[in-house]
């Protein structure tokens, strides 16, 4: 794509999505050294020089969230210093969006809490993908541009998945039915929703599932996939209600503790997540689970952010999903 009047950096969150739009973009990624002294304490140089220049850094908060989210600060701070005309972080996956509420008293919202560091650090834009939580957007005083991946990466894919079989498109839990309606919407799909309910104190969680899936090939779609107990119970209801075939795409495939396994031995045909988190070797051993890029997503957003060009014209398109 030739030369872009822009700037990129990575973090060492996910170096192999900054790879990847790099190569997307045709612009070599900026030079920087990122190291730790022996207490842990973060220390980042730039090794060139970024005066008036529009730099994009990239830096997913996954795990380990506090140690990616100093890191993005302090290079925030490097560039500001070393007179960046414009930053922005890109941050495919934002950390801490789960804590976007108070859930009990005397508990803090950390989401806004981050959308303060980075604001403070210098920060003057936000791209990220798939929030939690619409309302997070709110949170910040600078321009943020929210990417989804359900249009522009998954749909390509959910359409190779299509049988003869009725499809229907599946929210886990009653938070999520805007996002399944509006990918059922564009498959000319059907509807139906999980509604998780426990009966009484010490009794697990029972799946009631609303809407017909009866000899339907039923996707579940959801932002983040963490511990995937929640998935995998919701499959088994669907099997028990008839379901024809399980699958699940889910945005950011945090997969923590006995995630992958609980997925493996599951009866969901297959999992399919994006590498907006850096995919580990275990997760990417596993057949059942499915990885889609979405780099070029990002790096098309950051293009046009760069050059002042509509962002929001790229649900209209589908975009290259193939990891």
């Amino acid at each position: 794509m030739g030369n872009r009047p822009m700037k990129i950096l990575s973090g060492t969150s996910n170096p192999a999505l900054s790879e990847a739009i790099s190569t997307y973009l045709g612009i070599p990624l900026t030079k920087v050294s990122i190291r730790k002294f022996a207490d842990e304490e973060v220390f980042v140089e730039i090794l060139e020089n970024v005066r008036g220049e529009d730099v994009f850094v990239i830096q997913p908060t996954s795990k380990p969230a506090n140690d990616h989210l100093m890191e993005l600060l302090i290079m925030i701070d490097a560039l500001r210093r070393g007179s960046a005309r414009r930053i922005t972080a890109v941050l495919p996956y934002f950390g801490y969006a789960r804590q976007d509420r108070k859930t009990v008293s005397r508990s803090p919202i950390t989401a806004k809490l981050v959308a303060n560091l980075l604001t403070g650090a210098g920060t003057d834009r936000v791209l990220t993908m798939d929030l939690h939580a619409g309302q997070i957007q709110g949170f910040f005083d600078i321009p943020l541009d929210n990417l989804y991946a359900a249009g522009p990466v998954f749909l390509t894919a959910m359409k190779e998945r299509r049988t003869k079989n009725p499809l229907t498109i599946v929210s886990p839990d009653v938070g999520g039915v805007v996002r399944a309606r509006a990918i059922a919407n564009k498959l000319d799909a059907g509807l139906a929703i999980i509604d998780k309910r426990r009966e009484k104190a010490g009794i697990s969680e029972v799946m009631h599932v609303i809407g017909d899936v009866d000899g339907h090939d039923c996707i579940m779609v959801d932002d983040i996939v963490d511990s995937a107990g929640t998935l995998c119970h919701a499959a088994k209801a669907l099997k028990e209600h008839g379901a024809s075939s399980v699958r699940a795409f889910a945005t950011h495939g945090v997969l923590s503790g006995q995630a992958v396994e609980r997925v493996k031995n599951s009866v969901m045909e297959e999992l399919v997540i994006t590498d907006s988190i850096r995919v580990r070797d275990d997760v990417a051993a596993e057949k059942k689970i499915g990885v889609l890029t979405v780099a070029p997503l990002l790096g098309e957003a950051m293009m046009r952010i760069s050059e002042e060009r509509s962002v929001s014209s790229l649900f209209e398109q589908t975009l290259p999903a193939t990891a």
